[in-house]
């Protein structure tokens, strides 16, 4: 009876073996299918628990051209061209205040068509596999931004003396506090998802390149990126947050002042970013606005200090991913060559991808700025038009190749690890 017995332990472990890794194996499909959402681990985003790296673009005008029904075929073309080329992040505008085909038409008063565009956009992003950044605000006169803002107290009988006082004015921040919320709680007319709950959406951002040159101590900035962290917070907790920033040096570490160009404008890189509710810090990158009389090899150099500086503090000092929010070079610089463009591109993403393949802070980068056929009259200077830029858009898609090898390089990972657990559990029911 002995030997029958042994036989049917050994049989009743292999199935109770069998039932865990399937239960593992289940519960793994199930946490797939619950959580699209992006997650911050120590420097690093996770997407079902797999670190994800971001190659993307950013294009402004998205939610502009979709509030138009005649022109959403442009947003469907650009997504489409953007996913063909393994692009997978798209950072754009969640706002357009006052002006030609205003989102916020006054404050609190929204155009019911121009958010169905927003709508569009979310819900076209996600058949294309696409993540977006929304920004809430414009630091800049372009569509509103915080002059609007200004302009709107102004009306309401406000003394302000300069645009600034966007940060500090109470009536400027309640409209602002307003406008969040209202866009947190948008219940999307194209898929039926409120915002807050939409995983398509990767981050929201608090402000495009938070400036205030009135206060070069900084200290009206990040008393206001704290405030308008914790409220973003007190709304939604599914979706990661950051500020916005360009990535300047500030008085909280002076010996980093030398990696600026040589101008302040009220933002601290690293305390900002320390506020509690910012998930994650971005950095921009354009030597050719910021340096002059530079030659590209110059800008190169900068760069690559620029980037370099940035990634150590996130890995060391802030412990939270970077994420190079934009960066390009403009074919209206003098002596500009695509292949000094493409040099940039190459150079930057190099640096992205050495960081990322160690396990580093730097999470990826978004290019400014991709436009598709047909509206390269809303060009800059730093448009990729990907059909018609093939050296450039061939190194994009290199870089995108890249990345996803790095992730399904972890993923197997942590399939290993998986199975390692299983094995120990095995290992203990002998």
């Amino acid at each position: 009876m002995k030997p029958l017995k042994l036989i049917l332990t050994f049989l009743l472990v292999i199935q109770q073996c069998n039932s865990f890794l399937k239960v593992v194996e289940a519960n793994g499909r199930r946490s797939r299918q619950r959580d699209e959402f992006i997650r911050v681990r120590g420097t690093r985003f996770l997407l079902n628990g797999t670190p994800y790296y971001a190659n993307g673009f950013n294009a402004y005008w998205l939610m502009y051209m979709a509030s138009d029904p005649s022109q959403r075929y442009l947003v469907s073309n650009v997504f489409r061209q953007a996913s063909s080329h393994g692009l997978s992040v798209a950072r754009t505008w969640a706002f357009n205040d006052a002006g030609d085909r205003a989102l916020q038409v006054s404050p609190g008063s929204y155009n019911e068509h121009v958010f169905q565009g927003l709508d569009f956009v979310i819900a076209e992003a996600r058949k294309h596999g696409i993540k977006l950044i929304l920004s809430f605000a414009n630091n800049y006169e372009s569509m509103g931004g915080k002059k609007q803002y200004v302009n709107w107290a102004r009306n309401q009988g406000q003394y302000l003396s300069s645009e600034d006082d966007f940060f500090t004015n109470s009536v400027v921040k309640g409209f602002y506090k307003n406008h969040i919320k209202t866009v947190l709680n948008r219940h999307n007319t194209v898929n039926g998802v409120l915002y807050k709950n939409d995983p398509t959406i990767m981050a929201w951002e608090l402000m495009n390149e938070p400036r205030c040159t009135s206060d070069p101590s900084g200290r009206n900035i990040q008393a206001w990126i704290t405030e308008m962290a914790a409220h973003v917070k007190s709304i939604d907790r599914n979706h990661l947050l950051e500020a916005g920033l360009e990535g300047f040096y500030g008085s909280s570490h002076p010996e980093k002042l030398h990696f600026n160009p040589n101008f302040n404008i009220g933002t601290d890189f690293i305390a900002n970013n320390q506020v509690p509710g910012i998930d994650f810090a971005t950095v921009h990158a354009y030597p050719d606005q910021w340096l002059s009389n530079m030659n590209d090899q110059s800008e190169l150099d900068f760069v690559n200090k620029w980037l370099t500086s940035h990634i150590d503090d996130a890995q060391n000092i802030l412990r939270k991913p970077l994420l190079l929010a934009e960066f390009g070079k403009s074919d209206k610089d003098s002596g500009f060559s695509t292949y000094q463009r493409d040099r940039l591109f190459a150079s930057v993403y190099s640096k992205l991808y050495s960081s990322a393949k160690r396990g580093g802070a730097a999470a990826g980068g978004l290019f400014w700025q991709l436009l598709t056929e047909g509206i390269e009259s809303y060009g800059d200077g730093y448009t990729i038009v990907l059909s018609k830029d093939p050296s450039t858009a061939n190194i994009i898609a290199q870089q995108s190749r890249k990345l996803f090898l790095i992730r399904k390089i972890f993923a197997r990972m942590r399939n290993v690890q998986l199975w390692k657990r299983a094995r120990e559990i095995r290992n203990k029911l002998h």
